[in-house]
């Protein structure tokens, strides 16, 4: 398993399976989607021109400066790619929207069909509007060419389960690892069937459907002792339900088999007061971009 598949699946279980009680939701890659209003008036009121809008200034220079090169080149990746940037930055400072990085998105999508993250920037990007329809098609446009995609996996169960269709969340990743073997037979390592059984039992967890999130757990782990990622998944649902002793065992066991840039998380997730179950209008808050 590779390293970037491994450290994303994890982020999915420290982030989402402390939330699983209420559902289990995208994690954005793009965070400054999550407020893109504008600035207050006595944000702008300062004498003087700040850091912070000299850095606005240059950032909308440099989106002029792409916009004119792409009038003449409209597939210039180099253009595009730095037009996205641009505005993504712009977004962080609370300047601009969200359509303004779609149009880029779609173009990089297209000419880089290979390069899943475009495509799953873009589905996002459709989600955080409201155009869910156009944010599933852009996912399944990754699965098509990748059924065992990570990230738009993910992606389009957070969205099956926004639009409360649990068991279409459900039978996607059940279909996903009935076909894993096949898939890696012709292409090895396409899909990572650990990684999708713990999403799997993170999704019953956020029906709170315990045993079979536990059973989905369990498989994982008997699929491969070794793996880490399912030990701490089942750790944190029964932390989650008061199982103190059992949950500690697996804890440890979980730190002891990963590797060790992830062994401080795990001890600081086990040894944290366990939380209140949220209640049911709770969301979970944006987290940074996943690693590539």
């Amino acid at each position: 398993m590779s390293q970037p598949r491994n450290r994303w699946i994890v982020q999915v279980i420290l982030v989402v399976a402390v939330l699983a009680f209420v559902g289990v939701s995208v994690v954005p890659i793009i965070a400054a989607f999550n407020d893109t209003q504008p600035p207050t008036q006595s944000a702008t009121s300062n004498q003087g021109a700040s850091p912070a809008a000299d850095q606005k200034s240059k950032l909308q220079d440099e989106v002029r400066g792409y916009e004119l090169v792409l009038q003449r080149e409209p597939e210039n990746q180099t253009a595009l790619k730095g037009l996205l940037q641009a505005r993504l930055q712009l977004l962080s400072q609370k300047q601009g929207d969200i359509q303004g990085v779609i149009e880029p998105l779609e173009k990089l999508a297209k000419l880089n069909p290979e390069q899943t993250e475009y495509a799953v920037l873009l589905a996002q990007a459709k989600q955080q509007i409201g155009d869910k329809e156009g944010a599933a098609q852009a996912y399944r446009n990754v699965l098509t060419r990748n059924r065992g995609d990570l990230k738009a996996l993910q992606g389009m169960v957070g969205l099956l389960l926004d639009q409360q269709r649990p068991e279409a969340a459900i039978g996607l990743l059940q279909d996903t690892l009935s076909s894993a073997s096949q898939i890696n037979a012709s292409q090895p390592g396409s899909v990572d069937a650990i990684a999708v059984q713990v999403l799997l039992g993170t999704v019953h967890a956020a029906q709170k459907n315990y045993p079979q999130a536990l059973s989905a757990y369990d498989q994982a782990m008997n699929k491969d002792a070794q793996d880490f990622r399912p030990v701490l998944a089942k750790a944190m649902l029964l932390k989650q339900q008061g199982k103190a002793t059992e949950a500690k065992s697996l804890f440890d066991r979980a730190s002891a088999l990963a590797p060790a840039q992830y062994k401080d998380e795990i001890q600081k997730t086990a040894n944290a007061s366990p939380s209140p179950t949220p209640s049911a209008s709770a969301t979970p808050s944006a987290q940074s971009k996943p690693q590539q």
